[in-house]
């Protein structure tokens, strides 16, 4: 009885026929997450790179003009939001802004616009509103930039990003966010609306 009872132990402990199975069971949740984050992380990385492309190119586009009204920064915006294809780019939110350095060496802004946009099918339009900085509000720039008497260009950008599978990265979404400063390209300033000097304030 005893011998008997041992060898049917023995066979057990020596019988490998599950045990590709159980070890599949462990790792495939593993496999999941690790595919699943690679997908959402190189997203994420590709979204982020077209944020960057956005501020520069809107930031670039400003800059070439001499003058801007309210109908050429709709149209500025909504080429620069045009780079975020194929990505949606309502989740976008996208400031332009003129900023004097003094002879302190004091940035403050002289005229600032915000774009939200809607998107139907490839057609983006964007909308104009006034943006978080008000005229003279005073801003920090990058050191190297602060030239006295002269104009920049400051676009900033940001862009909810939500991904498709929320156990990875977070469901309420990342913020991706970018800025660019470039200096007027035509004249001394960019003139807004029926400005006819560069402004001081």
């Amino acid at each position: 009885m005893c011998s008997r009872m041992l060898g049917c132990f023995v066979r057990m402990i020596d019988d490998r026929r599950g045990v590709a199975a159980i070890e599949f069971v462990f790792i495939v949740p593993l496999m999941l997450v690790m595919f699943f984050g690679t997908v959402e992380l190189s997203t994420g990385v590709a979204v982020n790179r077209k944020v960057t492309l956005v501020a520069r190119t809107l930031s670039d586009l400003t800059s070439q003009a001499t003058n801007v009204s309210d109908a050429d920064l709709k149209n500025v915006f909504a080429a620069s939001y045009g780079i975020l294809t194929p990505y949606s780019a309502t989740p976008a939110v996208a400031t332009i802004s003129e900023i004097f350095v003094n002879g302190s060496k004091v940035a403050k802004v002289q005229w600032s616009k915000k774009a939200t946009v809607s998107q139907s099918g490839n057609t983006v339009t964007a909308t104009l509103t006034n943006s978080g900085h008000t005229q003279g509000d005073t801003v920090t720039i990058p050191s190297q930039l602060a030239v006295p008497n002269t104009y920049l260009i400051w676009s900033e950008v940001s862009y909810l990003y939500k991904p498709a599978i929320g156990y990875v990265v977070s469901s309420a979404g990342v913020t991706l966010a970018d800025t660019t400063f470039t200096r007027p390209r035509q004249s001394t300033c960019v003139l807004y609306g029926t400005q006819s000097l560069c402004p001081t304030y």
